[in-house]
């Protein structure tokens, strides 16, 4: 059995009384897309910030490939392999296209080079050719505030991907996108080499089921269920946890994973 790449273990997260993540246990083997959904509040973006170090666990442990980095702070553990984008961007609105992917391509070649003329190229055709995966190629001298949000979202995983991670952690990389804009989102992420493993939080059940091999639902902090898409589209627990209701509404209502069609 192939050793996981990320492993959780019993990791909780507390403020004061309020248990946000409560005994979460977790793996995810190597090359899976593995999506995080479940209700408002139910703690998704929390497990995220420690699984990226930038919260520390009150309990439990966070390993990579098998090494324990619970203790190690957000640049170390970049620099082993995990790498995010986040719900709210950080690009540099005015810089370029071009520009915002360079920053990150260079410095990941600085943590294990002298920047040097070679380097410097070998960074650039890497941003050049990251630009072309993600569909921005023709865009890469334009202000990224000229962009739309879809591109912005690309350009957010374009950023993320010249760090060249093990672990890539999207957190609703979808929010506020069109439908064609998810659309190619899910066949962007689709074509990713099996090198990267992807684990996604969002709320679109249509990008979740396109893309995710696993799902795990959160609901008031705690695991309710980790299975197949089917598994998790037959579970009544889980329509009760987002609905309260009985089963069937939430993938019948329009908006289910049927619906989304990636060419």
């Amino acid at each position: 059995m192939t050793a996981p790449l990320l492993s959780l273990s019993g990791v909780s997260r507390s403020f004061g009384a309020l248990t946000a993540v409560d005994d979460v246990t977790l793996d995810v083997p190597p090359g899976a897309r593995h999506a995080l959904i479940g209700p408002n509040g139910a703690g998704k973006s929390t497990l995220f910030k420690l699984v990226t170090g930038s919260m520390r666990v009150s309990a439990g442990t966070v390993a990579l490939a098998g090494d324990d980095v619970t203790r190690l702070p957000e640049p170390q553990r970049a620099r082993r392999g995990i790498s995010q984008t986040l719900q709210h961007s950080s690009l540099f609105l005015g810089q370029t296209v071009e520009q915002n992917v360079l920053l990150a391509a260079q410095r990941q070649y600085r943590s294990r080079h002298s920047l040097v003329p070679r380097r410097q190229a070998a960074a650039r055709a890497r941003a050049r050719e990251l630009l072309t995966d993600v569909g921005l190629a023709a865009r890469a001298g334009t202000p990224v505030a000229a962009l739309s949000h879809g591109e912005r979202r690309q350009l957010e995983v374009a950023v993320a991907l010249a760090c060249e991670p093990r672990l890539l952690l999207l957190d609703e990389p979808a929010a506020g996108m069109s439908p064609a804009e998810s659309a190619r989102l899910v066949a962007l992420l689709q074509a990713l080499p099996e090198s990267v493993t992807v684990v996604i939080v969002e709320h679109d059940l249509d990008v979740v089921f396109a893309l995710a091999t696993s799902v795990t639902v959160l609901h008031l902090g705690r695991v309710l269920l980790t299975g197949s898409p089917d598994e998790v589209r037959a579970s009544a627990a889980v329509q009760e946890a987002y609905l309260g209701t009985g089963r069937g509404a939430l993938f019948l209502d329009g908006t289910g994973p049927a619906h989304l069609e990636v060419s």
